[in-house]
């Protein structure tokens, strides 16, 4: 038995087919799936080989357009260039496509993984946000090369191409970051809040004996950055969670309260709640009389929501893990319940919590269509169907979109 021909480098000329989840499309070749990026669905490219492991599948780059699809345009960054190569920023994934079909290519993915993952067909649309495709990243992470010269990292690899500007990131954001010397290996945090001040922390990686050593230092800014959303003010660590698209936690917030509808007077709980953006809403829906459960890992994001919601004492809050603060029976059962988990998914733990206690409505925020789905489908196991979906391009010009879901309780599995 031969070991199969390491195909590294070599260019395929393929037919590209659907898209899938990852910002790449499928192709076929010689028997291989082969998953091509800075392609479009129908197109016929020249794909260059990046990565082959040797088995039924490798990764490749278009290097060539030999038939361009209606939705091709010319990416409007320069780090985005195809004659680039290797050299291109791993930062986006559809600049080559206009506005218009990165929102059809999502749509795509978000439905074909319900229907893998969680045997749903949906129909699915996914809606713009205000502002449009570009300058709308209010947090960036840079890294920083070996000659100091701050830039992002290129697809699946740990090399940083520097940068001048980044053109989905807001104006002003990276003004004085990419134009000095830094500490080589250093990784940058940049955020601009809503009063327009710039954020900027440094993370620098010193060497101690036979380890580093992990230095951070605020270059710029208080550190706090002030947020607006749902008619409130909100304070949160610069380099903590908040949504990165300028409109995105207005949008989120009011949606969220649509498909919560928390009864006055009721109980809800707001989990992976970090600094309180959906227990605000949730608290005057539940009205003084109600109460919200807010859980967080995170202290310091604890810390912000306390002093975000210090005017609504009827939310109480809890730092730790969810899948432990709710082993807690004493806590009361909710009638709704709010979850914004990190991008791997809530978990058969936390969907087993939840679930045990029979809430009427759960709205799933997430960011990941594949974790969604996952979630989905565990709710369905314990008796939630999918209600109303809505899905929304939030991060343009990457493969990232968030969804936010309503499974509602069905009576007949009572």
């Amino acid at each position: 038995m031969t070991d199969k021909p390491d195909w590294t480098g070599r260019r395929l000329r393929v037919e590209i087919g659907p898209v899938a989840h990852g910002g790449h499309c499928v192709a076929r070749h010689e028997g291989r799936v082969v998953f091509v990026r800075h392609a479009l669905p129908g197109e016929v490219v020249v794909a260059e080989v990046t990565e082959d492991a040797g088995g039924g599948f490798c990764r490749a780059d278009a290097v060539e357009v030999v038939t361009a699809a209606p939705g091709r345009v010319a990416p409007p960054c320069p780090l985005a260039d195809m004659a680039l190569g290797r050299d291109r920023c791993g930062g986006c994934d559809w600049q080559h496509a206009d506005a218009g079909t990165q929102r059809e290519l999502k749509a795509a993915v978000i439905a074909e993984q319900l229907q893998r993952i969680a045997g749903i067909e949906r129909d699915v649309q996914v809606r713009e946000l205000p502002g449009g495709p570009l300058r709308w990243r209010t947090r960036a992470r840079l890294a920083v090369d070996r000659r100091g010269r701050a830039g992002f990292r290129a697809h699946r690899s740990h090399r940083v191409v520097p940068v001048d500007d980044c053109p989905i990131t807001v104006e002003g954001a990276l003004d004085g970051v990419t134009g000095r010397r830094w500490r080589p290996g250093a990784e940058l945090g940049v955020a601009r809040d809503a009063d327009g001040e710039v954020h900027v922390s440094a993370v620098d990686h010193k060497p101690q004996r036979r380890r580093s050593r992990a230095v951070t230092r605020q270059v710029s800014g208080s550190g706090v950055a002030r947020e607006t959303a749902a008619g409130r003010s909100f304070q949160v660590a610069a380099q903590g969670f908040w949504q990165v698209h300028h409109a995105a936690a207005e949008v989120f917030a009011q949606v969220v309260a649509r498909f919560a509808a928390a009864p006055e007077g009721g109980a809800a709980w707001d989990l992976y709640g970090g600094v309180g953006l959906f227990a605000a809403p949730l608290a005057e829906q539940v009205g003084p009389t109600g109460s919200v459960l807010l859980v967080e890992s995170s202290r310091q994001a604890v810390e912000d929501a306390v002093a975000n919601l210090r005017d609504l004492p009827q939310v109480d809050f809890r730092a730790g893990l969810v899948e432990h603060v709710l082993d807690d029976t004493s806590v009361p059962s909710p009638d709704v319940v709010v979850l914004d988990p990190p991008r791997k998914g809530a978990g058969r733990a936390v969907v087993d919590a939840i679930t045990a206690r029979r809430p009427r409505r759960v709205v799933h925020v997430a960011c990941d269509p594949a974790a969604l789905a996952r979630d989905v489908g565990l709710f369905e196991e314990r008796g939630y169907r999918l209600g109303e979906l809505e899905a929304f391009d939030a991060f343009p010009m990457t493969h990232h979109v968030e969804c936010i879901a309503l499974l509602e309780r069905d009576p007949s599995g009572e």
